[in-house]
C-alpha cells in the first residue's frame, strides 16, 4: 500500500487532499466537500469515462497530465468504482485508445517520493508492457508557483536527483501565477529564476506555468533562457500578443493546448491558434495536453449520448476532442487527424518522447 498526503495542483484549482494510490477509500477535505458535496448525486455514471469512438484515432501523446491526482479524483468521486490502483486505471481507461505516451507532472514542495515509484515502474519495456499496457510513461518535475514559498535547498536537492532518472524529460511545471498569488510575487520570481538556471544548465526542456503574469514571465524567460532552448508554455490562456512575442523570440517554444480552448469563457487560446494557422507556413507550434484531472473538453459532451451532469475528471483519452476543436478554429485545411499528427511530432521535438 502506498499512502501519501500532499497537495495536488492544476492550473485553475489549488486544493490539498489525500492521495492514496492503492487504497479504496479517500477522505475529502472540508473545502472540497463543501464545493462538490451538494452535486454528488449528479455525477454521471463511471461508464461515461469509457469514451465513445474519438474524432481521431492517431496516436495520443498527452504532454501534461497529473496522473496521481487524476486517479485520486476518480477514487474520490467513484467510491464504489472497481479500479483500485493507477496501473489498472491506465489499462482500463486507455484501452483501445492508442495512447502512446504521457508526460506526467510532479510540481509539489516538498517533493513527493511517489514520483520515483511511478517512474521506476516504467524503466523497462517489459514493465511498461505489463504495468502500463505498453504506454510510454515519462515525467517532468519542478515546483509550481503556488508552492514557491516552500522552495528550499532540500527541495532543490530532490529535484536535481530526479533529473537523473531515465524517465525524466524536463523541469516543471514552474513559473508565475498572479491570479491566485498563493506565494508572494517576489518569491515566485526568485524561485522561477532559480529553477530555470538549473534546467538550462542541465539542458532540460522547460514546462512553464504562466497566468496573468505576461510581462514578468516574458522578461525572465528572455533574460535567463537561451533563444534555442526547448520550452513548453503549458495550458496557455493569456493574451495572443504575449504568445506571439514568445513564439517569435524562441524558435523551439510550443504552446500547450488543453480542453480549456473549448470553453466559451476563453477566446484567447482560439485566437492564438487562428493566428498560427494564418501566419505559419509549417506545422502549428502546439502540443496537446489535458492537465488532468481538470478541464474536460466541452465538445466531448456532444459524443456522450444520454449523459446527465458533468464528468468529474478529465483523462488522457480525451485529447482527440481537443484536437477536433483546434482543427475547427484553425480553418478548412485542418482536421483532427492532422492536428494530432503534428502535435505528436512536436512532442517528439520538445521532449524527445
Amino acid at each position: 500500500m502506498i499512502s501519501l498526503f500532499r497537495p495536488s495542483f492544476c492550473r485553475h484549482l489549488y486544493r490539498p487532499y489525500q492521495l492514496s494510490i492503492y487504497r479504496s477509500s479517500h477522505p475529502q477535505t472540508k473545502g472540497y466537500h463543501r464545493k462538490m458535496g451538494k452535486k454528488k448525486s449528479s455525477t454521471p455514471s463511471e461508464s461515461f469515462l469509457l469514451l465513445p469512438t474519438p474524432p481521431s484515432t492517431s496516436p495520443i501523446v498527452d504532454t501534461h497530465t497529473h496522473l496521481a491526482s487524476t486517479f485520486e479524483m476518480y477514487r474520490t468521486r467513484y467510491k464504489e468504482g472497481g479500479i483500485k490502483d493507477v496501473h489498472e486505471f491506465v489499462k482500463h481507461m486507455y484501452v483501445g485508445r492508442n495512447v502512446e505516451a504521457i508526460v506526467d507532472v510532479w510540481c509539489e514542495a516538498p517533493v513527493r517520493p511517489l514520483w520515483k515509484t511511478f517512474a521506476d515502474s516504467a524503466l523497462t519495456k517489459e514493465d511498461r508492457e505489463k504495468l502500463w499496457n505498453g504506454m510510454d510513461y515519462w515525467f517532468v518535475i519542478g515546483v509550481h508557483p503556488h508552492e514557491a514559498k516552500l522552495y528550499n535547498d532540500d527541495v532543490e536537492k530532490d529535484l536535481l536527483e530526479a533529473m537523473n532518472h531515465p524517465r525524466c524529460v524536463g523541469w516543471g511545471e514552474m513559473g508565475l501565477d498572479y491570479h491566485y498569488d498563493n506565494s508572494p510575487r517576489g518569491v515566485q520570481q526568485e524561485v522561477f529564476i532559480r529553477q530555470l538556471r538549473h534546467a538550462v544548465c542541465l539542458g532540460k526542456p522547460l514546462t512553464i506555468h504562466t497566468r496573468e503574469a505576461d510581462a514578468d514571465t516574458e522578461r525572465i524567460l528572455k533574460a535567463e533562457v537561451p533563444v534555442d532552448h526547448r520550452i513548453h508554455i503549458h495550458c496557455f490562456t493569456d493574451s495572443p500578443e504575449f504568445a506571439q512575442r514568445l513564439l517569435d523570440h524562441f524558435p523551439n517554444l510550443y504552446i500547450g493546448i488543453t480542453g480549456v480552448i473549448t470553453y466559451s469563457t476563453n477566446t484567447d487560446t482560439s485566437t492564438v491558434i487562428q493566428n498560427m494557422a494564418v501566419q505559419s507556413q509549417g506545422p502549428l507550434r502546439i502540443v496537446l495536453e489535458t492537465d488532468a484531472p481538470y478541464m474536460v473538453p466541452a465538445n466531448l459532451y456532444d459524443s456522450l449520448e444520454g449523459i446527465k451532469g458533468k464528468l468529474p475528471l478529465c483523462h488522457t483519452a480525451m485529447v482527440p476532442w481537443t484536437a477536433e476543436f483546434v482543427a475547427r478554429v484553425a480553418g478548412e485545411a485542418w482536421t483532427a487527424e492532422k492536428v494530432m499528427r503534428e502535435a505528436r511530432e512536436n512532442a517528439r521535438l520538445l521532449y524527445g518522447v
